[in-house]
């Protein structure tokens, strides 16, 4: 819809384009959900060993800078073993993500209501508690 009400040419082009590759994949995803899972498992495997192998690269470059610098490869070298363990075991891995975007959602949904809660209640005239409140500016 902002495309169509965009007063300039060449913005309304790429959303168009936006929209049209949204709907494809979409179509994609619907007609091959293994081959779309798959595909995201090794996207995510993929991008876990590359910052997995950054992490590592800057802890030794940073060794005489900072302390405690193998915290750093060590992170990478987890990051690095899940990415390999995904590509291992991509039902697993694929589980373990399901799993993992339902607790997102679960955890998620409920600070959401928790923030929703706390707006009502600031929205019927109560107070923000002692020593949160921000200074006027």
């Amino acid at each position: 819809m902002a495309a169509f009400g965009s007063a300039a040419a060449g913005r309304r082009f790429w959303l168009v384009l936006q929209g049209i590759a949204g709907i494809v994949i979409g179509v994609i995803t619907f007609a091959w959900p293994d081959v779309t899972t798959l595909v995201l498992l090794a996207f995510i495997a993929a991008w876990a060993i590359v910052t997995g192998g950054l992490q590592i690269y800057a802890a030794i470059r940073l060794r005489r800078e900072l302390r405690g610098e193998w915290l750093l490869a060590l992170g990478g070298a987890l990051s690095v073993a899940a990415g390999i363990a995904l590509l291992a075991w991509p039902a697993s891995g694929a589980l373990a993500l399901v799993l993992l975007i339902g607790a997102y959602a679960l955890v998620f949904g409920a600070v959401l209501i928790a923030l929703g809660l706390r707006l009502r209640h600031l929205a019927a005239g109560g107070s923000v508690a002692a020593g949160r409140a921000r200074p006027a500016t």
